[in-house]
Order: structure tokens, then C-alpha cells, then sequence
């Protein structure tokens, strides 16, 4: 009997001491630091993909935990070649203080609320219905006043986050408004269209999570461009009565889309003005937390003597435009009853960097760019700016807006928060784990 049960006692010694011996786990930790004497709320991070352990598999997700919770976070592709090279996420992080965080590749893709989104939709004639669409090609032509119709659902793409919608007219205006929202869900997928998904202007009256609310009239809205050429501001592109636009081809594509950061670009080919002609691109993108979108302009073609000039909306406005600035950022404030008809109140700014920003000054009173306070910025030739466009709504989540050095407070902790580098540390390590 021994020699049979002998060698079964042998092997369940060696197993449990096996199963006893301790396995080594990889744990990555990144660590946060706010190196300001001021709090950071909803921080965007995007951490280089090469500075973290590789994926074993193409199929692994990544996933951020925090004190026993899920950050949300996303892939993302910081330089537009077409492949991710970041994580993207958002934190708060107070004061002089440091915020750990675990990273580590799983299986299976986590589910985070969606907290961002792009919606576009097109149509090609006016029998047609509209349907979501990614990209879009328009020529000179494709104009609603030549058509006959308006091709796009909210007259171009919607982009939005949990506290804040804009749109920009595509169709030939290129100019950006604001939706006023009630809520923090993303707006209702038929904004901008009736029940046969016809083209419709529905949002320009209150509904549950908000409305259109900023005049935009012959601007550029909140944050479009133009340039200034010889002392006269050219627009890029046309007004709603004109039936050929001064740009050959306009290209859109939505780069992504998630649930933490969403970006779109468009390309403006041979935009012919008076003076000159340019080549132009723009990327437009959004993440939570905050009442504003981040825009990026690169002008191809600027004469040494030309200004590029970032547009801000002065329709409604009495009580003129303020100027702060930092080493870091200038902003340019207003806070007036700027919504339609002069029924809310609304602040609204731009915040750009000041080593590019030169001064302001303000639009004529008749042409094709009007209405506005221009940001002039000094860049080069093809030499891109990033700067931000600001609205706060006295009916949205946050009802202090209605006042204006509330407003103003609020547009200098976002600048600060936009324009402040994170110490970043991330180290990988072995631990000994008893399974």
C-alpha cells in the first residue's frame, strides 16, 4: 500500500507548495501632482501611450482605478495620423497636492457614461431625409441659397458635454453657436428635425434640455476666425443670402467620438479674399466639466503684415468687453442679456495664449465680418494657436453665471486650469501576490 500511496502524497506536497508560492503581478501607478496654489477641476491628462506597459493584445482595454473606483478614460489620437497614441481622461485635483492612480490593460472594454458627443447629419436634396453622416464635401456652390434647402441638420455639426452644446455652420458661414443647456444628458438625437427627419429650426424654442440661445446675426459667433489683411477683416466664408462661397472646397470629418473627448476637423481649401488666398484648417475638440470647447487654427498663406483675428459676438452686448491677463493667458470677457431678444443673462469669452495675443479691437459696422470684438494673435505662417471659447448661461446647471463676477471668476479658474502643466510620474513595479 505504500508504495501506491506514496507517490500521490509526493505530488499533493509538491502542488501545495505550488500553489503556496507567491506570483508576481506587474502594478503601474501614475501619479498627479498640482504643483498651483489652486484647485484643478476636471483637468484634461493625456498620458503617451509609449510611456506605459505595452498591450499583450490589440483586443485589452485600458483602465484607470482611483481610490477603489474606475476613472473614466478613452484612446485617443493627440496627432491625427489615424492611430491612438494617448489616454485621455479628466481629474480634480486640489491644491498643492498629488492624486495615485492604477493602470492596467483587461479584456473586457469598460462601460464609462457618455459625456461627450458630435452629431451631424446630411441630406442630398430636399425630399430626402437626413441621415448621420462622419464627413462632408462641399464645393463653392453647395450653398442653401443656390440649393434651394439646407443640407445639414442644425445647419452643421452639434458638439456638446455635460454642461454645454455649440454648433458651426457648415454650410458656408463657419460661424459658432451656442445651445444653452438645462441638463447635463446629451441632447436629443432629433434636434434640428421633425418626425420625417426633415430639416427643421425646433431649437430656437425652450425645450426640457435647453435651446439655442446666442444671436450670431453677420459674426463669427464665439471663437470663428478670419483674417486681416491691409486693415480690412476678411471672413472666412460667406453670409446665409450668399450663393457662392469665397472657399473652393470645405472638408469635415468627426476624428472622434467618446465618452470623455470629442473632436472634429475641417480643412478649407484656396479661401479666396480679397487680398490673399489661404489654406486653412481647423480642429475643434470638447471633454466634461467645463462651459467651453478648445479650438486649434492653422492659416497657410499669411503675409507678414496679416493678422489672424478670433471672433467674439457682441450682438446684444451694452456694457462692453473686459480684458484679463496673466503671463500665461488673456481672456476677453463679456456679461450682458447677450441670448435672443435680450431674455437671459449670458457671459461668454475667449481665452487664448498671451504670447500670441497682440490686442483687440472691434468689427465694422458694415460687411461681411461684423458684429464682433476681434482677438488679433501674432502667429506665423501655417503656425497653429489653441484657444478656447467660453459661455455661461443663467439657466444652465449653473445658475451663478448670472452674475458677472461670478461669471469672470469662473473664466479665470478655467484658464488657470487650461494653461497649468501636472507633475506626472508614472512607475511600474513587480509585486509578490499569494494566490
Amino acid at each position: 500500500m505504500k508504495k501506491i500511496i506514496f507517490p500521490f502524497i509526493t505530488l499533493l506536497a509538491i502542488t501545495l507548495t505550488s500553489c503556496d508560492k507567491p506570483q508576481e503581478k506587474s502594478i503601474t501607478t501614475i501619479k498627479l501632482s498640482n504643483p498651483t496654489d489652486f484647485d484643478l477641476k476636471q483637468k484634461a491628462v493625456g498620458l503617451a501611450l509609449d510611456e506605459l506597459p505595452k498591450q499583450t493584445s490589440s483586443s485589452k482595454h485600458p483602465l484607470l482605478l482611483i481610490e477603489g473606483d474606475t476613472l473614466a478614460s478613452q484612446l485617443s489620437d493627440s496627432n491625427k495620423d489615424g492611430r491612438n497614441d494617448e489616454l485621455f481622461f479628466v481629474i480634480d485635483i486640489v491644491a498643492n497636492a498629488s492624486k495615485n492612480i492604477q493602470f492596467k490593460w483587461v479584456e473586457k472594454q469598460p462601460q464609462y457614461e457618455t459625456k461627450t458627443s458630435i452629431r451631424f447629419g446630411k441630406r442630398d436634396s430636399k425630399d430626402q431625409p437626413v441621415k448621420p453622416a462622419t464627413s462632408e464635401t462641399l464645393s463653392a456652390t453647395d450653398m442653401p441659397k443656390a440649393l434651394g434647402f439646407q443640407k445639414y441638420q442644425t445647419d452643421g455639426p452639434t458638439w456638446e458635454n455635460d454642461k454645454v452644446a455649440f454648433r458651426h455652420y457648415l454650410d458656408g458661414r463657419n460661424a459658432i453657436d451656442v445651445y444653452g443647456k438645462k441638463i447635463a444628458a446629451i441632447s436629443p438625437e432629433n434636434v434640428g428635425l421633425d418626425s420625417a427627419k426633415a430639416v427643421v429650426d425646433n431649437y430656437h424654442t425652450m425645450e426640457d434640455w435647453g435651446r439655442d440661445v446666442f444671436p450670431v446675426g453677420n459674426s463669427a459667433g464665439l471663437g470663428g476666425f478670419g483674417v486681416i489683411a491691409n486693415g480690412k477683416i476678411q471672413r472666412l466664408g460667406i453670409l446665409v443670402t450668399d450663393t457662392l462661397n469665397n472657399i473652393e472646397k470645405t472638408s469635415f470629418k468627426i476624428l472622434e467620438e467618446g465618452p470623455v473627448k470629442s473632436s472634429m476637423e475641417y480643412s478649407y481649401t484656396n479661401w479666396n479674399t480679397e487680398e490673399n488666398t489661404y489654406q486653412a484648417k481647423e480642429i475643434t475638440t470638447i471633454w466634461p466639466g467645463m462651459y467651453a470647447f478648445q479650438n486649434t487654427v492653422a492659416v497657410n498663406g499669411l503675409a507678414p503684415q496679416d493678422t489672424l483675428a478670433i471672433g467674439l459676438s457682441n450682438i446684444n452686448n451694452k456694457k462692453g468687453v473686459e480684458e484679463l491677463k496673466t503671463e500665461k493667458w488673456t481672456a476677453l470677457i463679456q456679461h450682458d442679456s447677450l441670448t435672443y431678444d435680450r431674455t437671459w443673462v449670458m457671459g461668454t469669452a475667449i481665452i487664448l495664449p498671451s504670447e500670441k495675443y497682440t490686442s483687440y479691437s472691434e468689427a465694422p459696422d458694415a460687411g461681411k465680418f461684423m458684429q464682433s470684438y476681434l482677438a488679433k494673435v501674432n502667429v506665423k505662417n501655417d503656425e497653429s494657436i489653441t484657444y478656447y471659447g467660453v459661455s455661461g448661461w443663467e439657466l444652465s446647471q449653473e445658475k451663478r453665471f448670472k452674475d458677472v463676477a461670478f461669471f469672470k471668476q469662473y473664466v479665470t479658474d478655467l484658464a488657470n486650469t487650461l494653461y497649468t502643466e501636472l507633475d506626472i510620474s508614472i512607475n511600474t513595479e513587480n509585486q509578490k501576490i499569494s494566490e
